[in-house]
This record gives structure tokens, sequence and C-alpha cells, in this order.
């Protein structure tokens, strides 16, 4: 019995540390692709489209908010979902996301349902 419940704990993540606390943010910044930035910082708005719209809209790799300060977000949560339908039309311009922040292996996830763009 002793093992069973052992197991169940294990399984279940009972006793595994809980993930940060989300804190509610409104940010501004340009919507790349995660993947494109990370492999080259020169992946940013025209330069940067050709990569982002392959990997976001074609291989539904994540969208990203790249701020102004140089933070990347990952963008998470409804505003992603349907390959990222919502967040395509988007990439490569400066769009301002209300939504919840927390942090997964040293990543900043943005969790946002709608996103609008900036009039800039």
């Amino acid at each position: 019995m002793k093992r069973q419940l052992t197991a169940f704990i294990l399984v279940s993540g009972i006793g595994a540390a809980s993930p940060a606390l989300a804190a509610p943010v409104t940010v501004t910044g340009e919507v790349v692709s995660v993947s494109c930035y990370l492999q080259n910082k020169n992946n940013v708005g025209k330069a940067g489209y050709v990569c982002a719209i392959g990997d976001v809209k074609w291989e539904g790799n994540p969208p990203g908010l790249l701020t102004a300060d140089g933070k990347l977000y990952q963008l998470t949560g409804p505003l992603v979902a349907n390959n990222n339908a919502k967040v395509v039309p988007y990439l490569g311009r400066t769009v301002t996301v209300a939504g919840d922040v927390t942090t997964h292996d040293g990543m900043l996830l943005l969790r946002a349902s709608e996103l609008k763009a900036s009039s800039n």
C-alpha cells in the first residue's frame, strides 16, 4: 500500500513545486517568432517576418512579444489557439497585450486572450 501511495504521489505531482503565481501586466512590443528571434536577434521587423510567418503560421511554433527594452515573452493561452490564428496578422507589428505573466524554464510566458494593435 505504501508503494502504491508513493507512486500515486509521484505520478499526480502532489508535493511537487507549484508554478510561480501569475502577475497581471500590460505589455507593448513587436510580435515575433520566439524560435526565429532566439536563433538570430536580427529576426525582427521586416527582416524577421519571412522566418516568423513560416515558423508561427505554417509550423505552429510559439509567437512572442519583444519589448523595446529587449524582454521576450512567449504568448500563450486563448490568444494562440487555432494555430496562432489571432496572432499571425500582427507578425512584425507593434501591439499591446494584457494578461498574466509566469515563468517556465527561464522564459517569460504571457497568457492572454486578446491583443490590440498600437497606433504607431
